[in-house]
């Protein structure tokens, strides 16, 4: 029998839903839905796996974005994630939302509005974390961008002035998979929700 991996992002203006066999996407969809995706993503995922002939007991685990970036987007994915993964009996594998971000190509600078004149704002480079997910005044944010020209710049960057590289999320979200630890309990996974000074 296949064994399929779920993957659900829904923390910022974005829906996005994947499926994957074997480390390869085997079906997405990503499309800006802000506000929406509470309405759109059961039936998007529904969509997909019929689509595919996929069936519940083929889905071996789940990977879902969990912060930081909006209190509601984050949790609307999380929610599906962890009811699918408790009647599934199967892994959930919480990642974060600036990291599905990166270019995996180049150093990345991952950035999410978080209102107030500040940014959720991670860095990294392939696997490795060169600056842990944390909220910084867009003023430091944009010191921070031009002490680190050959970075990337990435995310939904326009309230900076900045177009930032717009990654693949589900793709992004897969790579990390064998770097991620499944959650011992997914009923305890909890959004990240990062507080300033």
């Amino acid at each position: 029998m296949k064994k399929y991996t779920v993957l659900l992002d829904s923390s910022v203006n974005d829906l996005s839903v994947g499926v994957a066999l074997n480390g390869e996407i085997v079906a997405s969809t990503s499309y800006y839905a802000w506000q929406k995706q509470s309405e759109y993503m059961v039936s998007e995922l529904d969509k997909l796996l019929k689509d595919n002939e996929i069936v519940r007991d083929e889905i071996k685990d789940i990977m879902v974005t969990i912060g930081p970036a909006s209190y509601t987007g984050v949790r609307i994915a999380l929610t599906i994630a962890k009811v699918m993964a408790f009647a599934l009996g199967v892994p959930l594998y919480p990642v974060s939302s600036l990291r599905v971000l990166k270019d995996s190509n180049k150093a990345s600078i991952c950035l999410i509005n978080a209102r107030s004149g500040r940014s959720y704002i991670g860095v990294y480079e392939g696997n490795k974390v060169l600056l842990e997910d944390r909220i910084m005044d867009n003023k430091d944010v944009l010191n921070y961008i031009n002490e680190n020209k050959e970075y990337a710049v990435c995310g939904d960057t326009k309230y900076l002035g900045i177009d930032g590289y717009k990654a693949d999320v589900i793709k992004e979200m897969l790579s990390l998979k064998s770097a991620s630890i499944a959650a011992k309990d997914s009923s305890s996974v909890n959004p990240v929700y990062l507080k300033g000074k």
